[in-house]
């Protein structure tokens, strides 16, 4: 895809999705961090079944920090891999009072310190609560439709992103996944495009191939 392309691509993907926006319901960024570890190989709809009740019990990073694992287990039992998101959930918010006097590092570097968590959790936590355009988030819809686009040839996320963030502007870093999960969600999804009504058809290469 040319960079006119590319550039026609993304402002039709803003048109079509002005308001899109992180699609996790947190209400402190104690809250983002905690639901973007849950959401590893876990649906967004799941995570935001599970949080309400989860907030409630758990409302400080010290309440994690000293929690139970086995009852934090059982509460997050339902998003998978649950044994390891426990672990990881203690851990980061152990790390967080005793490394960040209970506030969470507004760092990519410190972030990517914290267990449980990699770039893909520490750009939502950047992008989302801190405002800051450290890169590009990368998650199943984006990996397919930046396939699919002709954005990246890549199949591991980190990869994936080098080739975003050298083609797409950096004012666009953090809305751009937003507008792509959306996409994916209503249009372009995993097992049939619906391309006759995709607004894109014309300018991707994957059109009707899907």
């Amino acid at each position: 895809m040319t960079q006119k392309a590319i550039k026609e691509t993304l402002q039709l993907l803003s048109q079509h999705y002005p308001d899109a926006e992180c699609s996790l319901h947190y209400e402190s960024t104690l809250q983002l961090l905690i639901a973007t570890i849950l959401s590893a190989q876990c649906t967004d709809e799941r995570v935001n079944q599970v949080t309400p009740g989860l907030f409630q019990r758990y409302r400080t990073a010290h309440d994690f920090a000293t929690a139970n694992e086995e009852e934090l287990q059982t509460v997050i039992r339902s998003t998978g891999f649950y044994k390891n998101k426990a672990k990881h959930i203690i851990g980061a918010c152990q790390m967080i009072l005793s490394e960040y006097d209970g506030q969470i590092p507004k760092s990519m570097t410190k972030l990517c310190a914290l267990p449980g968590v990699a770039r893909k959790t520490a750009n939502v936590v950047l992008g989302n609560a801190f405002q800051m355009a450290e890169g590009v988030v990368v998650d199943t819809h984006v990996t397919r439709i930046s396939r699919r686009l002709g954005w990246t040839l890549e199949q591991n996320a980190v990869k994936i992103e080098k080739d975003l963030v050298k083609i797409i502007p950096k004012d666009q870093w953090i809305n751009i996944s937003h507008r792509l999960i959306l996409h994916g969600r209503s249009l372009c999804q995993a097992r049939k495009a619906k391309c006759d009504s995709c607004f894109l058809q014309e300018l991707c290469p994957s059109a009707h191939k899907v």
